[in-house]
């Protein structure tokens, strides 16, 4: 047993406390005057921070270019259609965010899942015979951002993988090795518009694979996969037994000659967590409002990641009230015009930008189905000034002012990606500049020169 003695001083005194020595066990320990103070200031950043890597943020930030200032900046980069006003959201979604905010019911705190009557709004929105939702499967976040995020911590511990889609997203790794999640990359296919290698992705999967993310329509690609398409994923996770992430927040954002399959809808066995908002369909990214549904018919989550779900929205109390307190409006009265309207603008935009591009030597542009993105391959032998398409990309902004995203971004180096929301008479001018700058660092490929003859 351990014995406490508090030694004195020869007069039989106590000292002061910091010179209270302790015999703990025979064994001395000196509590100097010291104790428990640190000699110097050392504050260092989490191991969270340290692992937290945005590849489009370390790419951009390190493309020193500056613009030709004889030419108006066009920029085709940025994922975020209200960026230059041709494409507003709808009158009935800024009335119904100027009534909610007008009614005074929605300025505390509500339930870090969401009211109740706006999850019943959106189960009420995306049920059907084939996934039905009522409002204990849906969860409201903080944008589609922190729906995947959620999604990612409640499915997978530290030391597991996740299987993310190349070129995908970059937000997907972001978030992953943050949490120190490994990330196995499965290929699409540009040949075949962007399908999944299923051969390549299944090879991936092994014991400690934890979740399967399907992007659908997708960022960056601008593909909206077939309904056997997606029959042959579900195949797939149902054979290994791998929930998916579907993020489906380009959901319904496909052009006319293309449908859009929920992927919940195809699968009564295999478990989903959908990832959704506001942002992209309704225009109005800003207002960081998303959702995840969860589908789960054979009861493989059971109570114990619907519960997770809830903990972990509970860091944060969920989002915006008063987007919430409008949610019942903007789902009900949205009129059919303005989805009608923005998708025809965007097939419109994509039909002019793939033409044009499709014409110029050297670039290989993918046809998109939906979304708001073209993927363009560049043919780097025939450009041997440039080593990638990092390089590509900077010397296209300095030279022509024309910003894309190179894919290295994605995981898919040899193409750019291109943002179809800019004002047509922009895209045309866009393209032209392309056009140019390809002309004049074009050369033919080593043996095929009659090919340029022609």
């Amino acid at each position: 047993m351990d014995s406490y003695v508090i030694q004195t001083d020869d007069n039989g005194s106590l000292p002061s406390v910091l010179d209270v020595h302790v015999n703990i066990g025979g064994r001395s320990s000196v509590q100097g005057k010291m104790k428990g103070r640190r000699a110097r200031w050392n504050v260092k950043p989490s191991d969270m921070s340290n692992k937290t890597f945005n590849p489009i943020r370390a790419i951009v930030d390190n493309m020193k270019v500056k613009p030709n200032p004889n030419k108006t900046v066009i920029s085709l980069s940025i994922g975020d259609p209200t960026v230059f006003g041709n494409l507003p959201t709808d009158p009935e979604v800024t009335q119904a965010m100027k009534d909610a905010l007008d009614s005074g019911k929605y300025n505390g705190y509500a339930p870090s899942i969401g009211y109740l009557s706006s999850r019943e709004e959106v189960a009420s929105y995306y049920h059907c015979a084939e996934a039905p939702l009522e409002a204990k499967d849906v969860i409201l976040t903080s944008g589609c951002s922190q729906a995947i995020e959620l999604c990612l911590a409640v499915l997978v511990n530290p030391g597991q993988n996740i299987l993310v889609p190349r070129p995908g997203f970059s937000l997907y790794r972001t978030l992953a090795e943050s949490m120190g999640i490994e990330v196995k990359l499965y290929n699409l296919l540009p040949e075949k518009s962007w399908e999944i290698d299923l051969k390549q992705m299944e090879s991936l999967i092994d014991e400690k694979t934890a979740c399967l993310i399907v992007n659908n329509p997708s960022n960056p690609c601008g593909s909206v996969f077939s309904k056997k398409h997606l029959q042959k994923i579900l195949a797939v996770a149902e054979r290994q037994c791998i929930p998916i992430l579907a993020d489906e927040i380009y959901g319904d954002m496909v052009f006319s000659d293309h449908k859009y399959e929920p992927l919940a809808t195809l699968s009564t066995n295999v478990p989903i967590l959908s990832c959704g908002g506001l942002a992209k369909r309704w225009l109005v990214p800003g207002w960081r409002l998303g959702w995840i549904l969860i589908h789960d018919r054979r009861d493989i989550f059971g109570n114990e990641i619907r519960d997770g779900l809830v903990k972990l929205s509970q860091r944060i109390l969920g989002p915006c009230t008063i987007v919430q307190g409008a949610l019942k409006s903007i789902l009900q009265r949205t009129p059919q015009e303005f989805y009608h309207d923005t998708l025809s603008f965007l097939k419109s935009n994509a039909d002019l930008c793939y033409g044009a591009l499709a014409a110029i030597p050297g670039l290989q542009p993918v046809r998109p189905s939906g979304a708001m993105y073209l993927m363009v391959g560049i043919e780097m032998d025939h450009f041997p000034e440039f080593e990638n398409d990092v390089e590509f990309t900077e010397r296209l902004v300095a030279e022509q002012s024309v910003h894309c995203l190179p894919a290295t971004c994605f995981e898919y180096p040899n193409f750019f990606r291109v943002v179809i929301t800019v004002p047509k008479v922009m895209m045309l001018e866009a393209c032209s500049r392309i056009q140019e700058f390809c002309e004049q660092y074009y050369h033919c490929a080593e043996g095929s020169q009659e090919e340029c003859d022609k």
